[in-house]
């Protein structure tokens, strides 16, 4: 039996997660693997329960658990924490105590959504990326890094920092990854401005030897950010650093038609971690007006990843695919003539085409 780490977090993250829960047993079920379930709190419920964003109990959950369902933290009651308190540093010290290093991104269009993306149906349609960002180096976490006054003007610093052996792991993975798709991978650096970009593009390219039944690319972030609302079905699958994979991945996710639509996976860890895209959205919490297509499609990412159970994954996928194909939809995906639905009935529908 399969142990699952279910950490709904704040807002919304409660009410998408309650229905991907639901999804994994009825999916469990049908294809005859077992699962166990225990929650914990973490975020800014977590905080006002005992105090910090991460307990050691759910930190220690997460680390003995087969794989790990995440909903979203945050929200405006407690923005005026001190940084390490505030609930987003729960994600920070959940990828670092996992060790996942690896972000994947699908931004995949399902046929029925055609026309609620921003661009031309015709631009859009067939849609499937995946975005492979890497996730534990770069700007982000580079050093040294800091704030300070120097001769009476404020400064602010950070450092843009690769190792070799983190862009081959981060490669080899999506490469991999590659493999069990249409076999084509771009790489997106900075590679004429950026000596890090530089080192990164010689090493991609020296593991690209390794893969050669995969048609691989270079190409220059800007470029890249141009060519994804241009002719986005020309990429299989991109791999890039942590800044540019933030920013790639959500242009990405934009072409869908909502962000609601889109789970995520980190991996490269024990524990796979898996969280849909969107944040907490307070603003609606509690309504039952939330979209838990991202989420469902997270535990599909999970039976995929973790699991290893590929049947069960494709069958979630294709129940979300049905179900919109019945042309029913939550608020934010909503067209004329669409039956609109809450939280709760979205998660039953495709519960009920996967139980088939």
């Amino acid at each position: 039996m399969s142990l699952i780490a279910v950490l709904p977090g704040d807002g919304i993250g409660v009410e998408v997660t309650r229905e991907a829960r639901r999804v994994l047993e009825v999916g469990a079920r049908r294809f005859g693997f077992k699962l166990s379930f225990e929650e914990a709190p973490v975020g800014g419920a977590a905080y006002e329960a005992c105090g910090e964003p991460l307990p050691a109990a759910t930190l220690d959950l997460a680390r003995r658990s087969a794989a790990v369902l995440f909903g979203a933290v945050g929200g405006p009651s407690w923005e005026g924490l001190p940084r390490q308190k505030r609930p987003e540093a729960a994600l920070l010290g959940l990828r670092k105590g996992l060790g996942v290093y690896a972000n994947l991104r699908p931004a995949k269009l399902y046929p029925a959504l055609a026309g609620a993306s921003t661009l031309k149906p015709e631009v859009v349609a067939g849609l499937d990326i995946m975005v492979v960002r890497e996730l534990t180096g770069g700007i982000y976490f580079g050093e040294p890094r800091g704030v300070a006054t120097r001769d009476g003007e404020e400064e602010a610093w950070n450092t843009l920092r690769y190792t070799k052996s983190e862009i081959i792991r981060i490669a080899r993975m999506a490469f991999e990854i590659a493999r069990r798709r249409r076999r084509r991978l771009t790489s997106v650096d900075k590679a004429n401005i950026l000596e890090v970009m530089e080192l990164w593009r010689r090493t991609t390219t020296e593991v690209a030897r390794e893969y050669p039944d995969v048609a691989f690319a270079h190409m220059l972030v800007d470029t890249c950010a141009m060519q994804l609302v241009s002719n986005p079905k020309q990429f299989d699958v991109i791999v890039t650093g942590n800044m540019f994979g933030d920013i790639l991945s959500d242009e990405a996710a934009q072409l869908t038609g909502s962000i609601g639509m889109l789970p995520s996976a980190s991996l490269g860890g024990t524990v796979g971690f898996y969280e849909p895209v969107h944040g907490s959205a307070p603003d609606i919490a509690g309504q039952d007006k939330a979209n838990p297509i991202a989420a469902i499609a997270s535990a599909a990412m999970l039976l995929r990843y973790s699991l290893h159970q590929e049947a069960a994954a494709q069958a979630v996928e294709e129940a979300i695919g049905a179900v919109l194909g019945q042309s029913v939809r939550t608020a934010d995906i909503a067209q004329p003539g669409c039956r609109v639905v809450g939280t709760r009935e979205m998660g039953e529908r495709i519960c009920a085409a996967l139980a088939g």
